[in-house]
Formats: C-alpha cells, sequence, structure tokens
C-alpha cells in the first residue's frame, strides 16, 4: 500500500499473478478464478461439440455468440499471463520471462486455443487443442497430481521406452516385408508393395485385429501365428517398463512418507537426487508431510526455509513433526488439568 492507501501499480500486478496462477487453493479469489476458467473451457467444448449437430442449426448464432464470449476470456487470460510473467520468472528480465512463457508449454497451448478461432476455424485438429487446457486446472499439488507422476515415470524410462519402440518398428516393418512376399501373388490388390502390410502389421502387433486385410496363403497364415505371438511380447516389453516405474516411484513416496511418520523429534534429513523433497518448495513439503522445516543447509549456508524456496538435492533439512508437537500440547495439556 502507498501512503495515500492506494495500491501501487506492482502490488496490483503481483495480487493478479496470485489469482490467475493454477491451484492456490490457499486463495479463494484465485480458486474462484480457476472454477471460472473451468466452466469457460467446459462451455467452449461444448458449444463446439453441439456446432456438430445439423438439428441445432436454428441455434447457430447463440452458439457463436457464446463461442465469441469464451474466446474472450481466454483472449484476457492469455494477455494477462504475459504480463504477469515476469513474476513467473523473477530471475529473468522482463522481456525474456514474457519470451521464456510464450515458449513454454502452457503459452503455446494458450496460444493454440485462441489462434485457431481466428485463423485455423477450419482444422478441427487444433481446435481440439483446447481440450488440453482443462488438465492445466489439475495442478494443485506436485505430491498429488497424477499427471505430475505420469511425466515423471515415462521421463525417467524415456530410454528403455524408445528401445522398446524400436524394437517395435523393426518387428513391423519385417512382418510387412515377410507378408508382402507370401500374400502379394496371390492378393495383389491387398498387399500392392512392401510397404502396404505396415496396416496389417501394425494391427497384428498391437494385438488390434481390425480385420480388413488378412492373409489367404498357408505361409501367409502361419507367418500371422507368428507375429501375433511377437506381437503380444511387443506389446508387454513398454507395458512392463511403465508398470515397474509406477511401482518404483510409489515405494519411493510411501518410504517418504514413513520416514517422515516414523520422526519423533527434531532432525536432520539428507535430500537426495530422485527423493520425493527435491523440487518441492518449502511450504509443499510442510503440507504436504505435516512436519516443519526450521533450517535449511545448503552446502556450506545456512538458509532459512522461505515458503516458496525450492528444495534441491544434497540440501540437509532441520525438521520437526508438526503431529508430534500438537500430541505433546495435548500431553501437557492433560498434565495441567491433573495438577
Amino acid at each position: 500500500m502507498s501512503k495515500t492507501g492506494k495500491e501501487s501499480p506492482a502490488s496490483k500486478k503481483q495480487r493478479i499473478f496470485d489469482i490467475i496462477q493454477i491451484g492456490n487453493t490457499e486463495d479463494l479469489p484465485s480458486r474462484a478464478f480457476d472454477w471460472f476458467i473451468a466452466a469457460a473451457i467446459i462451455l467452449n467444448i461444448l458449444v463446439m461439440i453441439l456446432g456438430t449437430f445439423d438439428s441445432l442449426s436454428p441455434f447457430r448464432t447463440l452458439l457463436r455468440v457464446l463461442e465469441l464470449g469464451t474466446i474472450g476470456i481466454f483472449c484476457v487470460e492469455y494477455i494477462l499471463r504475459i504480463w504477469t510473467a515476469d513474476l513467473l520468472y523473477p530471475e529473468r528480465e522482463p522481456f525474456r520471462a514474457r519470451l521464456r512463457f510464450l515458449r513454454s508449454f502452457d503459452g503455446i497451448v494458450d496460444l493454440l486455443t485462441i489462434l485457431p478461432f481466428f485463423f485455423l476455424d477450419g482444422f478441427i485438429v487444433f481446435r481440439l487443442l483446447r481440450v488440453v487446457r482443462i488438465f492445466h486446472l489439475f495442478r494443485l499439488n506436485a505430491q498429488y497430481d497424477s499427471f505430475q507422476i505420469i511425466t515423471n515415470v515415462l521421463y525417467e524410462k524415456r530410454n528403455q521406452i524408445l528401445s522398446s519402440l524400436f524394437i517395435i518398428i523393426v518387428l513391423m516393418f519385417a512382418s510387412s516385408l515377410c507378408m508382402y512376399s507370401a500374400e502379394h501373388d496371390a492378393q495383389p490388390d491387398a498387399f500392392r508393395n512392401a510397404f502396404s502390410g505396415v496396416w496389417w502389421s501394425m494391427s497384428t502387433l498391437l494385438t488390434v485385429g481390425y480385420g480388413d486385410i488378412y492373409p489367404v496363403t498357408a505361409v501367409g497364415k502361419f507367418m500371422a501365428i507368428c507375429i501375433a505371438f511377437l506381437g503380444v511380447g511387443a506389446v508387454a516389453i513398454p507395458t512392463g517398463i511403465i508398470s515397474a516405474g509406477f511401482v518404483a516411484r510409489y515405494t519411493e513416496k510411501e518410504h517418504a512418507e514413513s520416514r517422515f511418520r516414523d520422526l519423533s523429534e527434531v532432525g536432520e534429513i539428507l535430500v537426495q537426487e530422485n527423493d520425493e523433497l527435491c523440487g518441492l518448495r518449502i511450504d509443499e513439503a510442510q503440507e504436504h508431510y505435516g512436519m516443519q522445516i526450521l533450517l535449511l543447509q545448503r552446502s556450506e549456508l545456512t538458509v532459512l526455509p522461505r515458503p516458496e524456496l525450492k528444495i534441491q538435492a544434497a540440501d540437509i533439512l532441520i525438521v520437526r513433526s508438526e503431529k508430534l508437537v500438537k500430541k505433546h500440547r495435548r500431553k501437557m495439556t492433560k498434565q495441567n488439568r491433573k495438577t
């Protein structure tokens, strides 16, 4: 506040930034803004779906007005996010911070939500990108966010997944060549060239089995049986990798939670690179694990635990369990009543 009692432009900008941040559950206006944007997104998608019904052609004007209104809301939100980007990336200059937001995933999705209405109205693929926006509203907390867990698992197992996908692609082209050699003479229209069998090999290896293209010769049927068995294993490889990643993630999470539950007094925790604490803000860690972070030691420095400070690998946390404090207070209250 300024001396005249009016908010400064910087404080107004900070307040707008706090409101438009998704998942700020402690701020009532921010939560209301999240619900408002969610309603606008759902309405925009509903209007887009209803616009495909010929029986609703008398309501085309109303649907167009609703779409214009929601697009206007998205435009205002996009402008506000560009304007407050320097608060989202405080370590950068204002221009570089705005450029960083424009190049970020959120900025690109927000832009592709608006552009199709003005320039690419006929391309339904671009219009469907609006659906992606609704997933932004699930970023309430990094620890509870299932989409964050999925992203982390896929990123950690990216090399194994890419290797398994490479194996599937090799099997797909090899089966396509084999089926072309066996079936071209019997079905020249279905298997015109080596590449025409890719559709059949994809549906067979991935165990979909559409049945629009199938072998008719004895050799082709025998190879199809072998390829179908290979397909079961090919699909199981990436599935097993991802499943193992999820199991490892949740095991680490349970281990971390049990470690904090067993904390009975003030102690220190060394944050490792693959720790659940790594990358969390101080306030997020305290809220999720029900503990109080008293001090943070980073290298040779002792840092006060500010709420917005992010925990890094190799940090040492001096913590105290909030549950223990409450339990101790109840015990002391009972003792005081007895005396």
